[in-house]
């Protein structure tokens, strides 16, 4: 009874805490109230403003509804008749911006001249923004954020593989309620957000990110034969190459340039082709371009948009992406969509009348000063309206919603609003009876009405910003009272077990290293620098061991050698936080450190070429010199496939290689069938052991024995899938966890004659099994990952598959980026178990002692996140909470619950079927 409530206790841990992430997340994630509600024209006839800025003001209070029905127009006066928009997914400003606007040039920049020429010789109707777009950064939500005006939640990021439709208010939807055909080319995420909304769409799969081509290709086929026809009035085309060439890449590579000199290409034409078609009476007379990123690009590929590295000269004009979808809805004469809070660009509204530079205008000039007038009519009027739709849209989000506005917010926007009423309603006569003598008198007023305008809505999108997600308390304390509850309880299943012997001082002081490093998710700051803290903390209890073997004058050269380890992992942590922050030269497109360090110089370029393949022979060889020893069964041929998947990896990267100008067939045969022919011995070899360990039983004497072929065989059979997706550096850091584990499992044994040279009754020790933690935590980062979504590296889903399937390519994602850091240290624990000084002891022994350790390993695991569960709560009004906690907590939980899993699992395997002979 007692030894299968053992073998058991890891599911209930794992119900446990898959139940605490769950109410925790309902309570932290939640999505924001989404309106059933849609604009509509005749919305406007209870509004305070005009639906025509030239209505006679003798009818503005008796005749206003009137004149809405009998206007054309609906909210305002449209600006242009047809609109072309181009993204240019993952477009840095300084892909645009001249060069001379940053301290430094970079071999990416000025490669987009046509937009340049164009901002300085049609300076009054184009114009370079730098563009805002509000976290997270991912495609779906930016396209949301785009099109519905509003600020996309952070739970968002989850449907980013496969969005579904928008339901709510959108600028879409309004286009084509409003007799607006529109059509679609390129990514396919559009089709999936908007299924029924487009009269053509040719849309092109997006999520191969290996693919630079297939989307451009497409959309360069359909774009210039759209642009003679006349059945459409808004056409969106949708690049991708430059995403996906900074994600595989990075920004300086040839791919890159070679991309955006597509582009460059590709604009020209389209432009020449708008122009030729703009005569009087033409099909583009009236009809304007906008070219832009949906976000932004980090350096070494990962999606930025504000990031420092991006600025350039502060005289540069921004716009929010927040009102984009207020800016394109005035433009077009449209409804603003219901749920949008953001305001209409006045310099991009005007340049649809040649008069971007609307403030600087010489209002001494006869004609100047009409187009001024009628400009500025049509502005404030349209202000008006767009802070009465915000106005509108914040009374009903706050009534529907079950958390909304405080009341003292909301008291504040309404006294701001009524404010703005007051002063539309004394100065609407005189804006409207405007004559030459008094206009500039007037022109003051109407300006004073305009920055109130963008005052209010300034104000309200800030506020938003600030309160938009709902967290309810409630939920995340029962999810944070549900975590800590389990860490008493399995602390308590661990201290209950009957081989647990005294609390001793490395017991303690693996204590508190873990509650150093819980502590330190208390700060952005170590948060950030997580990496380095595991690092030092394993340097740490390094150099306890090393005081440690020099008392006992044994096991030195361990000693040494695993601080020496920790050193080099410490540097390759450097070199991925290189990566991540400031550069992509560590990125190549191996997706690995490894190649990334050897740019530039051909003698570092063999050596990381050569590199990988050596030590993928050293790892043959250890396996060679396993399979050699006292093994039998089916055992012996499962590790035996390990060799056959190394000499595969090695031919993959051979030919994989750029030193390498092989034929067509032999660069397929690389890139698809060799990986694939990996993946399939990979699960045949678990699929013999699942089978073993189903029906056959372990009839065997020595148990400890049995144990390490068990062991040997579940991680020779993980190993080849996991060096494959991590690139060339997989066979360094294998090499490197191998070394790790055959150091911590021998250094345990140190401190058990440190006192007094007694030694003491232990079923293991607490701190090999922190060290073991530390070490997957830092092989983690220096992998090249970090807690981010930036920190995926997609490329490796991609790894011997071209088409892209949800199910498959997370799989791969998963392997790749917790393989080293969570499925090989969990299922290689029982390593330390096996390096304790204890001869040929019992199965029940042996099974207390490994539950013990895996209960502890879990244990640890768990703290760090119940600290991030504490850390996200505190800290769920920060500026950084979507940025930076909120990925932070997405991938601890996530990797929370895989450990839990693997370790039943493990359990499972390790535990099943032992009979005593």
């Amino acid at each position: 009874m007692e030894a299968r409530w053992k073998k058991w206790c890891p599911w209930g841990i794992l119900l446990l805490h898959g139940l605490a992430i769950l109410m925790f997340t309902k309570g932290f994630l939640l999505t924001r109230t989404e309106l059933p509600y849609y604009s509509n024209c005749s919305d406007i006839s209870v509004s305070p403003c005009l639906s025509s800025p030239d209505a006679n003001v003798d009818n503005h209070s008796s005749g206003h509804l009137e004149n809405a029905k009998q206007d054309q127009h609906c909210w305002s006066k449209p600006a242009v008749d047809r609109l072309v928009i181009i993204i240019l997914d993952a477009l840095r400003f300084d892909f645009v911006a001249p060069s001379a606007f940053f301290p430094e040039k970079k071999p990416w920049m000025d490669k987009l001249p046509v937009l340049q020429n164009l901002a300085f010789t049609q300076g009054s109707s184009t114009k370079i923004f730098k563009a805002i777009a509000d976290p997270p950064t991912t495609s779906l939500q930016r396209l949301k954020g785009l099109t519905t005006g509003g600020l996309p939640t952070f739970v968002d990021v989850g449907n980013s593989f496969g969005a579904p439709a928008i339901v709510e208010d959108n600028l879409i939807h309004q286009l084509v309620s409003n007799g607006k055909r529109v059509v679609m080319m390129g990514d396919d995420t559009w089709v999936q957000l908007f299924p029924d909304h487009f009269n053509k769409s040719y849309p092109y799969p997006s999520f191969n990110v290996k693919d630079l081509d297939t989307v451009d290709n497409g959309c360069n086929t359909h774009i210039f034969e759209t642009l003679y026809q006349e059945d459409w009035d808004v056409l969106v085309a949708h690049f991708l190459g430059v995403d996906h060439a900074g994600h595989i890449f990075g920004v300086d590579s040839a791919q890159m340039i070679g991309k955006l000199e597509q582009y460059n290409q590709i604009l020209e034409k389209v432009i020449e082709t708008l122009v030729r078609k703009s005569e009087p009476g033409g099909l583009h007379e009236n009809t304007i371009l906008l070219v832009m990123g949906d976000h932004g690009q980090t350096l070494n590929g990962d999606h930025g948009g504000g990031s420092a590295e991006e600025d350039g000269k502060k005289c540069v004009s921004s716009i929010q992406q927040l009102d984009f979808a207020a800016t394109v809805s005035a433009l077009l004469g449209i409804p603003f969509p219901f749920g949008s809070i953001g305001s209409v660009n006045a310099e991009l509204y005007a340049l649809a009348a040649g008069t971007w530079n609307w403030r600087d205008l010489d209002t001494s000039n006869q004609k100047h000063q009409s187009e001024m007038e009628k400009w500025m009519k049509n502005y404030v009027n349209t202000l008006c309206v767009n802070s009465w739709q915000v106005k509108r849209y914040i009374d009903v989000y706050s009534a529907s919603s079950i958390i909304g506005f405080s009341s003292e917010d909301l008291a504040h926007i309404s006294n701001k609003y009524a404010e703005l009423e007051e002063n539309w309603s004394h100065s609407i006569r005189n804006l409207l009876t405007c004559q030459t003598e008094s206009c500039s008198l007037v022109m003051a007023q109407i300006t004073k009405q305009v920055n109130l305008y963008l005052d209010f809505l300034s104000h309200v999108s800030e506020l938003a910003r600030s309160k938009w997600t709902e967290f309810n308390l409630k939920m995340m304390g029962i999810g944070l009272g549900t975590m800590i509850l389990s860490l008493l309880i399995i602390s308590l299943a661990i201290w209950s077990m009957p081989t647990v012997s005294g609390i001793g001082f490395e017991s303690i002081f693996a204590f508190l290293v873990v509650v150093i490093r819980a502590c330190s998710f208390l700060s952005n700051s170590f948060i950030l620098e997580e990496g380095k803290v595991a690092c030092f903390l394993l340097a740490t209890t390094g150099i306890v061991k090393l005081r440690y073997s020099i008392m006992r004058k044994g096991m030195l050269v361990e000693a040494i050698l695993f601080l020496l380890l920790v050193l080099g992992l410490r540097f390759t942590i450097e070199i991925g936080m290189s990566k991540q922050a400031a550069t992509s030269a560590f990125m190549h497109a191996s997706s690995s450190w490894i190649t990334g360090i050897a740019l530039g110089d051909s003698l570092w370029g063999y050596a990381a070429e050569v590199g990988p393949l050596l030590v993928l022979v050293v790892l043959s060889c250890i396996v060679y010199k396993v399979i050699t020893g006292n093994f039998q069964g089916i055992q012996k041929y499962i590790i035996m496939l390990t060799i056959p998947s190394y000499i595969l990896i090695g031919l993959h990267w051979v030919l994989e290689s750029d030193t390498q100008n092989l034929p067509l067939l032999f660069e397929g045969i690389g890139r698809n069938y060799i990986p694939q022919a990996i993946y399939a011995l990979g699960c045949s070899q678990l699929l013999f052991l699942a089978f073993g360990m189903l029906f056959n039983e372990d009839k065997v004497a020595d148990h400890k024995n049995s144990l390490m072929i068990k062991t040997l065989s579940m991680l020779s059979a993980w190993s080849p899938m996991i060096i494959l997706l991590s690139g060339k550096q997989g066979s360094w850091i294998a090499l490197a966890s191998i070394v790790g584990g055959y150091c911590i499992t021998r250094l345990q044994n140190t401190g058990k004659y440190a006192n007094g040279g007694k030694a003491r009754t232990s079923s293991f020790n607490l701190l090999a099994v922190t060290q073991w933690n530390l070490l997957a935590v830092c092989l983690f980062f220096a992998s090249g990952h970090w807690c981010a979504f930036d920190g995926l590296r997609y490329g490796a889903a991609f790894i011997g598959f071209d088409e892209f399937v949800l199910v498959r390519q997370a799989i791969l994602l998963t392997l790749d980026t917790f393989g080293f850091s969570l499925i090989l240290p969990v299922m290689g624990l029982p390593f330390l178990l096996l390096g304790l000084n204890q001869t040929n002891p019992g199965k029940n022994v042996l099974f207390n002692q490994l539950s013990q350790m895996y209960m502890a390993y879990g244990l640890i695991t768990a703290t760090t996140v119940t600290a991030t569960i504490l850390c996200v709560t505190i800290q769920r009004r920060h500026l950084m909470v979507w940025g930076l906690f909120a990925p932070k907590f997405v991938f601890d939980v996530v990797g929370l619950v895989l450990t839990e899993v693997m370790i039943c699992l493990a359990s499972l395997f390790y535990f099943r079927r032992w009979v005593v002979l």
